[in-house]
């Protein structure tokens, strides 16, 4: 046991360590205390934007969103439920109970005997009381506590076992829950105790619904940060400073109505950067939060780049002269190529036939006539085949250039 506790103690150690230098690195970057005054930090960024450009700030709350909460009696709930181990687990339905409403028993054999105080809602005091404790009541209970309109949903279990010996009565925990062990016949009561205000009456919910945005420039402390704008849920607002005296910063009218608190900076300039906080505070709900952006301005952007100059109708254009080869058509390259194909043929024949006709002719004069004969008939074709190629050649540049100096020709004799 000793050889595996050390180890793991000294992970247990480097962990926290950790943790620490992540807090205190996140506190120094920050430059905030994280004091339950100011409210949970839930949001940290960076923002970097070009000067004279338009920021936003996102701050999105939908618990925050107001709507008027007539029917709050129905919006908080309690109920105890109990789970069995025999002969199976199962989940049953003890007790449950509104403000606006009696308490409702599910099950007879419990009217009378199983009940919560009256006064529940007004102090938070939600412990289960049951007299003449049996058999049949042991197992896990569980206090189930509902607030629909602030979104909170909270849980508590203890476990009731029974015994029939006056001694071994007490109360302990087993690591995850609270055990009782009770003397069959007894009365006894699970405690369920919240006393946070959400679960009592409280004051007016439009005066204890609140969102502000501070800024603190770079160099100062916290405490010295300047509030820009106070909100209320019951629609009033109250502006601090210049800036959204000049309309430069501005947060929507129905910020209570959507949950929708950011904050909107126009025309951005060195001044404006530093750190802004927006603080959303729900008294009722116990609800304390913040969300920190650092903001950096940084060059303007570069100027846009200018139009194209337009033509006016009075200039007119230089004229360009612009050389287009158009491809040849694929039937006038086949039939160039029956032309070639045929006068290779035709010279391919001539000259079998002289080749067969000198083997049959043995004296040397009529040899050299007929040699004759068959180079005078090789250059004719040779002859034939340059005048095929050279005789037309469609879009080819020789045939433009040929083209350009009759054009140059004709206007010199036009103009002389």
């Amino acid at each position: 046991a000793v050889q595996y506790e050390t180890p793991l103690c000294g992970v247990r150690q480097v962990l926290v360590l950790k943790l620490q230098a992540l807090f205190s690195f996140v506190e120094t970057a920050w430059g905030q205390s994280s004091s339950n005054r100011l409210g949970v930090v839930v949001e940290a960024k960076n923002i970097t934007l070009p000067a004279g450009s338009k920021a936003t700030l996102a701050c999105h709350s939908p618990r925050m969103i107001w709507t008027q909460d007539r029917l709050k009696d129905r919006q908080r709930v309690v109920h105890w439920d109990l789970v069995r181990s025999s002969p199976e687990y199962s989940v049953e339905r003890i007790l449950d109970m509104s403000p606006g409403a009696n308490q409702r028993v599910y099950n007879g054999f419990n009217k009378g005997r199983i009940s919560v105080p009256e006064s529940a809602f007004s102090d938070g005091n939600f412990s289960l009381i049951i007299n003449s404790v049996a058999t049949t009541d042991r197992g896990v209970y569980t206090c189930n506590l509902h607030h629909h309109y602030c979104q909170i949903h909270q849980s508590i279990q203890i476990q009731l076992n029974v015994t029939k010996i006056a001694r071994k009565e007490k109360r302990y925990w087993d690591g995850e829950k609270t055990v009782f062990v009770v003397l069959l016949g007894s009365s006894v009561a699970l405690p369920c105790v919240n006393r946070r205000p959400l679960w009592r009456e409280g004051l007016q919910e439009d005066q204890q619904q609140v969102a502000h945005w501070d800024f603190q420039p770079p160099g100062v402390r916290p405490d010295r940060a300047d509030r820009l704008v106070d909100l209320y849920a019951s629609g009033e607002r109250r502006e601090y400073g210049p800036l959204f005296a000049r309309n430069k910063m501005s947060v929507a009218e129905d910020a209570f109505s959507v949950g929708d608190f950011s904050l909107s900076i126009s025309d951005l300039a060195p001044v404006d950067k530093g750190l802004y906080s927006c603080h959303l505070h729900h008294h009722y709900c116990g609800l304390h939060e913040r969300r920190i952006f650092r903001l950096t301005v940084g060059p303007p952007l570069p100027p846009a780049l200018t139009a194209a100059p337009r033509i006016l109708e009075n200039d007119e254009p230089e004229p360009r002269v612009v050389n287009v080869i158009l491809p040849e058509h694929r039937g006038y390259f086949m039939q160039q190529m029956g032309y070639i194909l045929a006068t290779f043929l035709l010279l391919a024949f001539i000259v079998a036939a002289v080749i067969v006709l000198t083997r049959r002719r043995k004296k040397r004069g009529i040899l050299l006539i007929y040699e004759l004969c068959a180079l005078y008939v090789l250059c004719c074709a040779i002859s034939c085949v340059q005048t095929i190629l050279s005789t037309d050649y469609k879009n080819n540049l020789l045939k433009e250039r040929d083209m350009t100096k009759e054009c140059n020709k004709g206007e010199q004799a036009r103009c002389d």
